[in-house]
């Protein structure tokens, strides 16, 4: 039976990397995976999310995704920091298949699971309720929902996510729809039961001033101390140092969503940085000559190149 919300093993709350996952000649990079998560915790990140859309999750076999699920989970338990967070993602269109991916990373050890909307298919919100509370009936692990509807083309209405969040095993929500319309009605019809965490680097601070109570962040990949210490001036409600790091980031955060589609800028930046080879897997390709040449001027003008931190 699940746990009852109160006795939840988890918090979401905090700065987390929605990891890139790495190639190298087309297949998984695992040592460059392990020492991407070490870099992420070094610098303080409460945890990680593997396989979300930042890592290609729909380029990736089963086999893959459970194994990228599984490096990050032994390098964070191997690590000085074995506590961190590791929130694996296990969405897909198909509920069996959400089943399926959840239930291995609860048995590879994850802390909670990041759960995007059904995509391509389009559901009802019944649908939508259903979906979700197949997997939270049937799998004790902490569930985060990932409402994200330029990718899954539907969007999780607040009166959806507050009958979910009474299901103990549903306990937050990634935003990432752009609305803190949408955000703040969640906040005030599911605020007991749910946290709303944001899913878009650009509007963390606002979301933050409202409620939320941290990020899934791209950017962390590239900069992860100062997503970090954004988050904590705002958790500690310095607003005047997170607004000042706001505004440093955020040209790289709109960047990082309106040169090309995401990870395409952020596995460019890496490499650019000698942090990364940048591969990516078709559908997804490189990006244009002229924009990655912008891309690497916007990291010159924003001193990120040669930082790993």
């Amino acid at each position: 039976m699940p746990t009852s919300k109160n006795t939840s093993p988890i918090r979401i709350a905090g700065a987390y990397t929605a990891l890139v996952t790495p190639f190298r000649d087309g297949q998984l990079d695992e040592s460059r995976l392990k020492h991407n998560v070490a870099e992420q915790l070094a610098a303080g990140m409460t945890g990680v999310v593997p396989v979300g859309t930042t890592g290609e999750s729909p380029t990736l076999s089963h086999a893959e995704h459970e194994r990228v699920i599984e490096v990050t989970i032994d390098a964070v338990r191997n690590s000085p920091r074995p506590d961190a967070q590791v929130i694996a993602g296990t969405g897909s269109n198909a509920t069996t298949e959400a089943l399926s991916l959840t239930l291995a990373a609860k048995k590879a050890g994850a802390d909670a699971a990041l759960m995007v909307n059904p995509y391509y298919n389009k559901p009802s919100q019944e649908g939508l309720y259903r979906h979700f509370m197949t997997v939270a009936d049937a799998v004790d692990l902490p569930i985060v929902l990932y409402n994200i509807p330029g990718r899954t083309n539907v969007t999780m209405s607040a009166d959806t996510v507050a009958r979910l969040g009474k299901h103990p095993n549903v306990i937050a929500v990634k935003e990432a729809t752009g609305s803190l319309d949408l955000a703040s009605e969640i906040l005030q019809q599911a605020g007991d039961n749910i946290t709303v965490i944001s899913g878009d680097d650009s509007l963390t601070l606002p979301l933050m001033s409202i409620g939320g109570t941290g990020v899934i962040s791209v950017l962390g990949n590239l900069t992860p101390a100062r997503v970090v210490a954004m988050v904590a001036a705002a958790s500690a409600g310095d607003y005047d140092q997170a607004r000042s790091t706001h505004h440093a980031i955020f040209p790289l955060c709109k960047a990082m969503l309106t040169l090309a589609v995401n990870p395409v800028v952020v596995k460019t930046a890496l490499k650019l940085l000698d942090r990364d080879t940048g591969e990516l897997r078709l559908p997804l390709c490189e990006m244009p000559a002229d924009d990655a040449a912008a891309l690497q001027s916007l990291l010159r003008r924003t001193d990120f190149v040669g930082e790993n931190s």
